[in-house]
């Protein structure tokens, strides 16, 4: 079994207008969600063995936040370029590409990629996964590389303006 933690990057700011995409950090709300769903996953004792995430900075800055309320170090937090506005199949072969001892994996992102390989892996019909929306998805496979449409099993879908029970 293999489980896949795909985490859409908390809300970013548009306050710098002259700022490079790749380089606009979190919005106020952004910041607030961002340990808010990292405390909702550390409460369901989620723990990747490493966390991928794009290195744009809102997506970066995510990652740090949600994997600190995970208790992880920064460290553990690997930086792959090409999930950086990535389509689904692109964010596909990232995930294909993981050494098959990792058992559970997380990877924070952008939309529409990971929304679209939502629907790819499991045809759950999630038409947008909100800034800071977490998905988890399951896999009963070996190995990352045998990763294909239809093969996940979606197992939690959260985001910060969903109330919990």
């Amino acid at each position: 079994m293999k489980t896949l933690t795909l985490v859409r990057h908390a809300k970013s700011s548009w306050n710098h207008p002259g700022l490079a995409d790749f380089k606009r950090p979190l919005s106020k709300r952004g910041e607030r969600d961002a340990p808010t769903m990292g405390s909702r996953l550390a409460a369901q004792h989620i723990r990747p063995q490493i966390i991928v995430s794009s290195p744009a900075a809102r997506a970066l800055t995510t990652a740090q936040v949600i994997a600190s309320a995970l208790g992880s170090q920064p460290a553990e937090i690997i930086t792959d370029d090409r999930i950086f506005h990535a389509y689904s199949e692109q964010l596909l072969n990232v995930i294909r590409d993981f050494d098959a001892p990792l058992r559970h994996i997380m990877l924070v992102g952008h939309n529409p990629g990971l929304t679209d390989l939502v629907e790819q892996l499991t045809q759950a019909g999630i038409s947008n996964i909100p800034t800071c929306g977490i998905v988890i998805l399951g896999f009963s496979i070996d190995h990352w590389s045998e990763v294909s449409d239809c093969a996940g099993e979606m197992l939690l879908f959260d985001y910060p303006k969903n109330i919990p029970e």
